[in-house]
């Protein structure tokens, strides 16, 4: 069964990302993003969790469709960041705008995320990295899945450069941050988004 999903976002390496995903688990979905449905709203994401972001994202999407008559099997948005156990969770869903500014530098960033776990005394600086995805189907059903990716803090940054957090943190199992990792090891180490897009497809069984 050919299942068509809008999933709520425009960056098409992310979107790229999704479909190689969901061809991995063996299944052929119809991919459509926010901007080849013609979606270019802002949304604002005033949650103050992973869970409601997401699903205030889902809400807009679908209102969107609904709208203006987009057929669709299945909605799916996510939203995703870092969570440092000794800060209580932050930046959580802060991790874009940490320094309360979305055109603060990555080095500006890490400075006060570091500066932070230091004040607190810490020495094992747990962290995961975690994405949530709130997803409708066509009835109304709601299906929310949560992956996480798990590591710990460097007490210094490393190589600049990718994703904002990837120069300090260091998933179990490794010993240098992601951003000292090979592509290979990168993509097989930073695994929350495929944790969280694996629960879904093994609920949206349930429904094929």
């Amino acid at each position: 069964m050919l299942i068509k999903m809008i999933y709520g976002s425009s960056n098409a390496n992310k979107v790229k990302d999704i479909k190689q995903i969901i061809e991995a688990h063996g299944e052929k979905w119809k991919i459509l993003s926010l901007k080849d449905i013609g979606f270019t709203g802002e949304i604002e994401e005033n949650g103050t969790t992973f869970e409601e972001n997401s699903e205030i994202k889902a809400i807009a999407v679908r209102d969107f469709c609904e709208k203006n008559n987009i057929k669709y099997d299945l909605i799916t948005t996510d939203d995703a960041g870092l969570c440092v156990d000794c800060l209580n969770g932050e930046p959580g869903v802060y991790s874009a705008r940490y320094t309360g500014t979305h055109n603060a530098t990555q080095e500006e960033i890490l400075k006060k995320l570091l500066d932070n776990i230091q004040k607190t005394g810490d020495t094992k600086r747990e962290a995961k990295f975690v994405c949530v995805l709130t997803s409708f189907l066509k009835d109304g059903t709601k299906i929310v899945s949560r992956g996480e990716c798990i590591g710990k803090i460097a007490k210094q940054v490393k190589k600049y450069g990718g994703l904002t957090y990837s120069p300090v943190f260091i998933p179990d199992g490794y010993s240098v941050p992601m951003s000292e990792l090979s592509a290979e090891e990168y993509e097989k180490a930073h695994n929350h988004r495929d944790r969280a897009f694996s629960q879904l497809l093994e609920q949206m069984r349930l429904y094929m």
